[in-house]
């Protein structure tokens, strides 16, 4: 299934070692795998800037502060698409790390090329499935922030247990969180926001940073709106921002 610019998706995977106590984890990946061509830009990406900004995903603590090159604040992005909001975040936030999961290539050659010709040295890319860089590459209270934006919503009633905001992986996510730290969901899909403000509300280690009597956030200035949000607000369409902190 092909996903509009700077969508994440979620799709059924095989069970892992990590995942034997929570079933869920054995259905969920952050990702579902979707065709597409790279273009001879995006390829020369992955030969140029590769070395740079590519962390081979390894099932051993990764040392943030070697890969980047300097210690700063992490922020764990989880399915960039195309990459262009975190493009922007990136430049907007020159103080921050971002460390990027997506395994869709052209998303990633896209990002690649991006980072190498405008120098945006505080992101680094894993290609591959965001739980599991999460559980073996990042330690527990490792991440200042974590950003989803626009996961599949996976419409239909049957496709719901797809959806990656649940609450066993909300659960795994908090503790990988240090207290103080923050969660920064956005959606499209109305019904798929309020699930994500329920599941988010029922998980202890976080709390609502809104005051809004709807619990949704002002859509925070770091980030960008998207083509494709653009798009839907023109549209009338509407857009839903959620930002927890860890307690």
């Amino acid at each position: 299934m092909t996903m509009p610019e700077d969508h994440a998706t979620a799709a059924p995977a095989p069970e892992t070692p990590d995942a034997q106590d929570t079933p869920f984890m054995r259905q969920i990946k952050t990702y579902v795998l979707r065709a597409g061509r790279m273009g001879s830009g995006q390829v020369r990406a992955f030969e140029q800037f590769g070395p740079k900004f590519l962390i081979p995903y390894k099932p051993e603590r990764l040392d943030v502060q070697a890969a980047f090159g300097r210690s700063a604040p992490l922020v764990l992005e989880i399915g960039f698409g195309m990459g262009d909001a975190t493009a922007k975040i990136a430049h907007v936030r020159p103080n921050d790390n971002f460390l990027c999961c997506e395994v869709h290539e052209p998303g990633v050659g896209a990002l690649l090329k991006r980072c190498g010709e405008e120098s945006i040295g505080n992101i680094r890319i894993v290609q591959h499935d965001a739980i599991e860089v999460m559980d073996h590459m990042l330690g527990p209270d490792s991440l200042d922030g974590v950003h989803i934006f626009f996961p599949d919503p996976w419409h239909k009633s049957r496709h719901h247990k797809r959806r990656l905001i649940q609450s066993p992986f909300i659960q795994r996510l908090a503790q990988h969180i240090r207290p103080g730290g923050y969660l920064h969901l956005a959606t499209d899909w109305q019904p798929y926001s309020e699930q994500m403000m329920g599941v988010l509300r029922a998980e202890p280690l976080l709390v609502n940073s809104s005051a809004s009597a709807d619990g949704f956030a002002a859509k925070p200035d770091y980030r960008p709106l998207t083509k494709f949000e653009n798009r839907g607000l023109k549209l009338g369409h509407g857009v839903w921002d959620l930002v927890f902190r860890r307690v």
